[in-house]
């Protein structure tokens, strides 16, 4: 894999301009096209969102962490937190056709990550969750 580079910070909404910046930078440096930086950077933004409101119980001081390189074309970013164990792909892909009282609540944001980048993958180690993103660029 190529140079890995990353930044922890404190899991707040406050965080996001920076979580973005880390991955424009990154994109921007390695000739990405527009296409592909806005959709991974909206793929980025949804996960660092659900972190931030979910990965931790109410009060909780948690962290986030992204984690970033670019090698042959590809991207790739890992989100990781300390948080509440969860796999957001284990939920079932909603049925878009369906208006949004008939679909319910959730899954809609996971469903637009997985269709915006070409490899999303989920694995909880060392009491970590870690979501890896894969983008050709």
């Amino acid at each position: 894999m190529g140079e890995e580079s990353f930044l922890r910070i404190p899991a707040r909404l406050e965080g996001m301009d920076l979580i973005l910046s880390f991955v424009s930078y990154l994109l921007d440096a390695h000739g990405c096209t527009p296409q592909a930086r806005t959709q991974l950077r909206m793929a980025v933004e949804e996960l660092y969102v659900n972190v931030t409101l979910y990965a931790y119980p109410s009060g909780e001081e948690g962290w986030a962490e992204i984690r970033g390189c670019v090698e042959n074309g590809t991207a790739t970013f890992r989100l990781i937190d300390g948080g509440v164990p969860f796999n957001p792909l284990e939920k079932e892909d909603p049925d878009i056709m369906l208006s949004g009282e008939e679909r319910g609540i959730g899954g809609l944001g996971i469903y637009m990550v997985k269709t915006m980048v070409d490899e999303v993958e989920y694995e909880y180690r060392d009491g970590c969750n870690q979501l890896l993103l894969k983008r050709k660029i």
